[in-house]
């Protein structure tokens, strides 16, 4: 029984909650590569943190009842939208909220029976969870592989009367490449489309990135046709989770982005975002963050973070076997392997202490590892690099993973939805994944190496299995 029969002391409870971190990731120190984002300032993190605390059982859902909320979120979204061109926006729990919010205005704005998205390969999968949720068909366009960036002339081609959003990354996820944010917004303005740019892990960092000298072209809302933008605070913003805006250039079309419902006798319902009741825990601690922060240390933390991925990016290019994938033009660095296996090089720098993001391939994009260098890089940028060198030299040794002969054409002629779940966690054992509670980090090569040989609608048929094993 998982609820005690008497209540337990704090200190009790946070010494099982210990025993159940143990075998993840690190939050702080930079070793790990993706899902964290570190400043190595502790006293930054410690005032969002008391922030979040003291806002932890506020409501946001009514405004009117803890004017406090809407205080903070003015700050917060107001700071948002001086740094990226102006706008009118909400403050939502992450990137896919903001995402999610930003699809369903276009849709209930453009108003029609069978809307579609058009948007870039290398575009962030919350746009695909969106239009899942919100009935609108989503149409990929193909990026160049030299630079990972789409071309206005491709989206022009697939846009037609029933597109309600294009969408640019700014910039994409994968391999750190800016879309040319003002040819595809001038297209979508000339075809009468609303465009969106993703800039939830470039929002809050590419302002910064330009101060300290980078080149980063224009690529927010002072952009003639870009209509909203979303923006992480939890990424480069370096707020604690939870943290994220998104901006609409007329405030009619956020109206679009909110909910209302009078069709009950309950309490009046008027949501800005997708929840109803949610803490203010992140709002208090992203404002927390900001505030800390200031200009000058955000300006700092840009200027740390693009000499640390200049640094690491030369590195790499000099490792054997080794090549960065096309010119980031932010801090987000992918690299593949040509004599090396990626999988394997990944499974190797995690035995030793460093995690290092593996990326599938697609769209004749090659299987790589994902780097996102934040403030903190700069400080283990030279011991990353020797690690990735000795993991890589290792990887060449190993070889590939070796998956199991005919394994993939037997998940490929599975019927998987027949499979129970214990039948399933049998199979992920064969390839030496222990799902178990408390197994510790797997070694992913071989899963990763199966996943890549396989059509992207299998390889989300087998995931969405893992996590229904995985919490039983």
């Amino acid at each position: 029984m998982n609820l005690p029969e008497t209540g337990r002391t704090a200190e009790d409870l946070l010494a099982e909650l210990a025993r159940f971190k143990e075998h993840d990731l690190p939050v702080r120190g930079g070793q790990v590569t993706s899902y964290v984002y570190d400043t190595g300032r502790p006293e930054v993190h410690e005032a969002a943190a008391r922030a979040y605390f003291e806002m932890l059982e506020v409501n946001s859902l009514d405004p009117t009842a803890f004017p406090s909320v809407v205080e903070m979120e003015k700050q917060v979204v107001g700071a948002v939208a001086d740094l990226l061109g102006g706008g009118h926006g909400i403050f939502t729990s992450g990137g896919t909220e903001s995402i999610m919010l930003a699809v369903k205005a276009a849709r209930d704005e453009a108003g029609l029976d069978r809307p579609n998205l058009v948007l870039p390969v290398t575009a962030h999968p919350a746009f695909h969870k969106a239009a899942h949720y919100l009935g609108v068909e989503v149409r990929q366009v193909p990026v160049d592989l030299a630079t990972y960036q789409v071309s206005a002339r491709a989206v022009a081609e697939v846009i037609d009367a029933d597109t309600v959003l294009v969408v640019v990354s700014a910039p994409s996820y994968p391999q750190g490449a800016i879309d040319p944010v003002e040819e595809v917004a001038a297209v979508a303005a000339a075809a009468g489309v609303r465009c969106h740019v993703d800039a939830c892990v470039g929002g809050w960092l590419l302002p910064w990135l330009r101060e300290a000298g980078a080149e980063v072209p224009p690529f927010d809302l002072s952009v003639p046709g870009v209509t909203s933008l979303s923006c992480d605070l939890h990424k480069f913003g370096y707020a604690p989770k939870g943290a994220s805006v998104v901006l609409f250039a007329d405030p009619g079309t956020r109206r679009r982005a909110y909910f209302a419902s009078a069709a009950w006798p309950g309490y009046t319902i008027i949501n800005a975002t997708v929840q109803s009741s949610r803490s203010a825990g992140s709002l208090g601690g992203a404002w927390a963050t900001l505030q800390s922060l200031g200009r000058q240390g955000y300006l700092e933390l840009g200027r740390a973070t693009l000499e640390a991925e200049t640094r690491l990016r030369k590195g790499i290019a000099a490792i054997d076997g080794l090549r960065v994938l096309g010119e980031p033009e932010s801090t987000l660095v992918a690299f593949a392997g040509d004599d090396v296996d990626v999988f394997t090089l990944a499974d190797e720098a995690r035995a030793r202490g460093w995690f290092l993001q593996p990326q599938l391939s697609y769209a004749g994009i090659p299987a790589n590892l994902h780097i996102t260098v934040t403030g903190v890089t700069l400080a283990g940028v030279e011991s990353m690099l020797s690690v990735i060198a000795e993991s890589a030299e290792a990887a060449r040794r190993l070889g590939p993973p070796a998956v199991p002969d005919g394994l993939v054409e037997l998940i490929t002629e599975l019927d998987l939805d027949a499979l129970d779940d214990a039948t399933f966690a049998e199979l992920a054992a064969s390839v030496g994944v222990d799902l178990r509670p408390g197994a510790g980090q797997p070694r992913m090569a071989v899963v990763n190496a199966v996943l890549d040989a396989l059509p992207a609608e299998l390889r989300e048929a087998i995931l969405v299995r893992f996590l229904s094993v995985i919490y039983g």
